[in-house]
């Protein structure tokens, strides 16, 4: 390995404003919050999962034994400036080879993620260097320091007796299970937390979760030891974001409020201040409402859904949400 290279230390600038907020999750969940986020305030933390295993992130973290690189991609492009150079970055980033070579299916940016890991010799330190790289706008962080496999306990996969749980392993697995997931947990147990993770968390004036796919990018990051705890004795607020619809698989026939109770379930400990949720999305408001107060939580209606009809985001919109929402 080359001399470990000592990286920016993405910390807190002078001239930082606007307050200081970490989102937790992954994926295109995760992105359009940061996205959203990057015109609220310049100090943002992204603390993401290390469980995927498949595609390309599957195929490096099984043969250079790292944490997955894509969700951590994502996100970072997800910071991206909207000037040329930040526009630029984020497509290089984002571009998959195509063809059916040993390339095909990689995404350059995991590529770059994963060079710069046995360059550094250090995970964070070389998220640091391409987030300074892509002038990214806000650190990316794994939520731990080894690869995490999601693992959970599945009911009505037996026709003959739905009742009947079984154990389904790996990300892909459970986000497309046609079960109803009943239990959650990450292997290894033990994993460590990242370290600058939790401290974010912690300095945090405000943590996001959400939107994103319910078990294996919201709940399934809170299952590692150390992050968990941290979400819940955050002494910033909490704004849990719903999704727009149900998830075909593992959130099939979820009610908005079906994703709180299930959320409550699994982090009776979590106290949550805000629910953000577009009313055009919520069939009955009182229960959502009601559900948001078992939480310790006000229910926030506003617009957030694209004007596309699609079950995405507007970063717009959603920024001006959460600007009212992280408002002092």
């Amino acid at each position: 390995m080359s001399t470990p290279l000592t990286g920016p230390t993405g910390r807190r600038g002078p001239n930082s404003s606007g307050p200081r907020v970490v989102a937790l999750g992954g994926g295109h969940g995760l992105a359009a919050s940061l996205r959203a986020l990057r015109r609220v305030t310049d100090d943002v933390t992204a603390v993401v999962a290390v469980s995927d295993d498949g595609g390309s992130s599957g195929r490096l973290r099984d043969e250079f034994d790292v944490v997955p690189p894509g969700d951590l991609r994502m996100a970072l492009a997800a910071l991206c400036g909207d000037d040329t150079w930040g526009r630029t970055w984020s497509r290089v980033v984002q571009h998959r080879f195509a063809g059916d070579g040993q390339l095909a299916g990689h995404s350059l940016g995991n590529l770059l993620i994963t060079a710069l890991w046995e360059e550094t010799g250090d995970i964070v330190t070389g998220l640091d260097w391409v987030g300074a790289l892509l002038g990214a706008h806000g650190r990316v962080l794994p939520v731990a320091t080894v690869p995490l496999e999601v693992v959970a306990d599945v009911a009505g996969l037996h026709p003959e007796d739905p009742s009947v749980l079984e154990r389904v392993v790996g990300q892909v697995s459970v986000a497309t299970t046609r079960g109803e997931v009943v239990r959650l947990r990450l292997e290894p147990r033990d994993a460590p937390a990242c370290p600058e993770a939790v401290e974010a968390i912690g300095l945090a004036d405000a943590v996001l979760l959400g939107p994103g796919s319910w078990f294996t990018s919201v709940l399934a990051p809170l299952q590692v030891r150390g992050i968990g705890q941290a979400v819940s004795e955050a002494p910033g607020r909490v704004v849990v974001i719903l999704n727009l619809e149900a998830q075909a698989g593992e959130t099939d026939g979820f009610s908005p409020q079906r994703h709180l109770e299930v959320l409550s379930r699994q982090m009776p400990s979590l106290r949550v201040d805000t629910v953000l949720a577009d009313p055009e999305h919520v069939a009955d408001v009182e229960a959502l409402a009601t559900a948001a107060r078992a939480l310790g939580a006000r229910l926030a209606l506003a617009p957030v859904a694209a004007r596309d009809g699609s079950a995405r985001h507007d970063v717009d919109l959603l920024a001006s949400a959460l600007g009212g929402v992280l408002r002092p």
